[in-house]
């Protein structure tokens, strides 16, 4: 190991441990410009190259964007409250949302599934509140309505939360999930 310079560098100079120009100790001086146009096609032939059509990869199935996922479960979970509260059905909206978790933790972007992740359990509340709202409206006591409505479907469909949303995160953890939290760790300790 070299011994330290105490020093700085000489003027108009970089210090000692950085290679003037290139990664070599024996680099050139001076660099060669790169050609303004590549060389053409082997074989001599010139003439402007073809160029492959842009496609998107196949991948076998629509996909959906974590906002998508998102509006599904809600649209899920307004349709079957609406559903238990005409129909006397009282597992249809827990039925509904596990349905449209596992269709959207199947059909989201790889990279949406963290957002997607975290969102069921707060779309569902929103969806339910809205449809309950929209049920008791013209009720006499409309705030009393509400509350008990909603504090009942939320008892009678807390299983089916928990089932819809474990689902989610088990099947997010195979298609990608923490790769995503490993990327979020990295943009947010600035190593991205």
């Amino acid at each position: 190991m070299p011994p330290r310079k105490t020093d700085g560098p000489e003027p108009g100079r970089a210090p000692y441990f950085v290679r003037p120009e290139g990664r070599s100790r024996n680099a050139p001086k001076t660099r060669k410009p790169a050609p303004a146009h590549p060389a053409g096609p082997p074989g001599g032939a010139s003439g402007p190259r073809p160029t492959a059509p842009r496609t998107r990869p196949a991948t076998g199935a629509a996909r959906l964007t974590g906002r998508g996922g998102v509006l599904v479960i809600a649209l899920f979970s307004v349709t079957g409250t609406v559903i238990a509260h005409v129909a006397a059905l009282p597992a249809a909206p827990g039925v509904a949302f596990t349905l449209a978790c596992l269709l959207t933790v199947s059909l989201v972007r790889p990279g949406d599934l963290l957002s997607l992740s975290v969102s069921p359990p707060i779309a569902f509340f929103v969806a339910v509140v809205a449809a309950e709202s929209v049920l008791a409206l013209g009720n006499e006591g409309f705030a009393r309505v509400l509350l008990l409505a909603l504090a009942s479907r939320l008892a009678q469909v807390a299983p089916w939360l928990f089932l819809g949303t474990a689902l989610v995160l088990v099947i997010g953890v195979f298609r990608g999930l923490p790769g995503n939290l490993r990327d979020l760790g990295d943009e947010l300790n600035g190593r991205k």
